[in-house]
């Protein structure tokens, strides 16, 4: 068999010459990459891209089997994300723009379902009556709410032709229901055995959690095969919170601890600050079982700060996500690929994951992010949109939007996000964000498997089967990279073309 050097460093006549630059060169020059400036050579495969695996720390004791972590912003991770995320084998952080009881809720929404989606219903009393409705079942419960038993069901077809009536005139009876703990496998084989159209989920409290319908079975056997699901120890899917870091956020910190939070994110665009010292301490010394994610930090001097304090985990970037104006409002932050270059190079020698934040905006860049030195990438925009952020949809000039903005724009600092940027506490208040739409992506259960794979070909093309082959071939010299010009952009993307239609998958 023919031998094959696994280095970068080659010998031609005699003569030894080196091709591209190593990470540890690159990223000490004092300037300022992002990723798109930076593009890695490819290395040698021997392996296919299905034996890539994608499966990578959280924090110090939790672990994904797929790096993808969606933010905890109000226009992207409630209930519905939460659960998308972790069924794919991700995690959702909800955010924090709310009450605590809210909050809750919302977390315990997440931890009270098996199945990857929340389902629409609604609930009616036996004597009401159907006007109008968007939900595609009605539920007839005993007094018209979710706490007490079903008697039966109406389906969204029917309703035209049954406005006026009592539902219970016309209502089909409802025969058994399904613990919220089981999956859509378990419920797809009691439906097809037993030849009903739909069947509904309790929790303990015997309230109702769910409707599941054959459609709605047939809809995600039809999606993508989707991974291990992120699960915790008791069989419960992972969610994860956002907090802040004043007095007050103790008390949400103990309501989201008691409703099963799994690992909580100190939220802060400069997280190297007393107050977030202070907090991680108190999350350490009180409640030693959860996991604490520190940030957000761009420099090694930042992070060892949150190490020392005790974070099992790091999130990375300042003032590099779409609706982020924190770098031109403030002249503060650095490019991305550098940031998580710098930051994951201290971290990996304490053992603390780095979470990559902001500036990802296709499969590159979470190639980029990871091969770097980050074990997940958190996503804002790229999930926006979908049908699992929260907000409705709108038409803008024809398209199909929803809104998404960012937690340092004035709208959202108006119900709470201010203190995330230490300005809660200020009579003038200065945007570090702005207000936007994003097209409709779809379900994120759909796009997110195309997404994975992706990054698995580039995983492939870089000759690393698994994240810290990745990060071992980087630090090693193996890897290297080159920047880019803007001309050199510009050829690495679709270009000389009347029109064209760009299609992911």
């Amino acid at each position: 068999m023919p031998s094959f050097s696994t280095t970068s460093s080659f010998s031609v006549l005699g003569a030894p010459f080196e091709d591209g630059h190593p990470a540890s060169s690159l990223f000490n020059k004092g300037t300022s990459y992002t990723y798109d400036d930076v593009i890695f050579l490819p290395h040698y495969i021997d392996f296919p891209a299905d034996a890539v695996s994608l499966s990578s720390p959280l924090t110090r004791r939790l672990s994904l089997s797929l790096p993808f972590v969606s933010s905890p912003m109000d226009t992207v991770t409630e209930s519905s994300m939460a659960i998308a995320m972790a069924s794919l084998g991700g995690i959702g952080i909800i955010h924090s723009n709310n009450s605590v009881s809210e909050h809750v809720s919302m977390l315990r929404s997440v931890k009270s379902r098996c199945i990857p989606f929340v389902s629409d219903f609604e609930t009616l009393a036996p004597e009401e009556s159907i006007d109008s409705g968007e939900a595609s079942v009605v539920l007839v419960t005993e007094d018209g709410t979710r706490k007490t038993r079903v008697l039966g069901y109406v389906k969204r077809d029917g309703y035209e032709d049954l406005k006026g009536k009592r539902v219970r005139d016309v209502m089909r009876r409802v025969e058994f229901s399904v613990p919220s703990g089981y999956d859509l496998d378990l419920i797809a084989g009691l439906l097809s055995g037993k030849g009903f159209e739909l069947v509904h989920t309790v929790n303990e409290e015997a309230e109702v959690v769910d409707v599941v319908r054959v459609e709605d079975v047939e809809k995600i056997k039809g999606l993508p095969k989707m991974g291990l699901p992120s699960l915790g120890s008791k069989g419960e899917f992972l969610v994860g919170a956002a907090i802040g870091t004043r007095e007050e956020d103790k008390e949400r910190l103990g309501a989201l601890v008691k409703g099963g939070v799994d690992v909580v994110v100190l939220d802060s665009s400069q997280g190297n600050s007393i107050y977030q010292l202070d907090m991680i301490k108190y999350i350490k010394r009180n409640y030693e079982a959860v996991d604490v994610i520190g940030g957000n930090v761009v420099t090694m001097y930042q992070a060892q700060n949150l190490i020392q304090a005790g974070v099992d985990g790091l999130r990375v970037g300042m003032g590099s996500g779409s609706i982020c104006t924190t770098q031109e409002v403030c002249a503060v932050g650095r490019g991305q690929a550098t940031a998580v270059y710098k930051v994951a190079s201290i971290a990996s020698q304490s053992g603390v994951p780095v979470i990559a934040d902001g500036g990802i905006s296709n499969s590159g860049h979470i190639v980029k992010a990871l091969v770097l030195g980050a074990s997940t990438v958190m996503m804002g925009s790229f999930l926006a949109g979908s049908t699992e952020a929260p907000g409705a949809y709108e038409i803008q000039n024809g398209c199909r939007v929803k809104k998404y903005r960012g937690m340092g724009s004035l709208e959202a600092m108006t119900k709470g996000s201010d203190q995330r940027y230490l300005g809660d506490k200020e009579k003038l208040k200065i945007a570090q964000g702005v207000v936007g739409a994003v097209t409709d992506k779809g379900s994120v259960l759909k796009f997110l498997p195309y997404t994975t794979q992706a990054v698995k070909q580039g995983f492939q093309d870089l000759g690393a089967n698994y994240l810290r082959s990745a990060h071992e071939l980087l630090r090693s010299n193996v890897l290297r990279l080159e920047v880019r010009t803007g001309a050199a952009q510009v050829e690495g993307g679709v270009h000389g073309l009347v029109s064209y239609e760009k299609k992911a998958f």
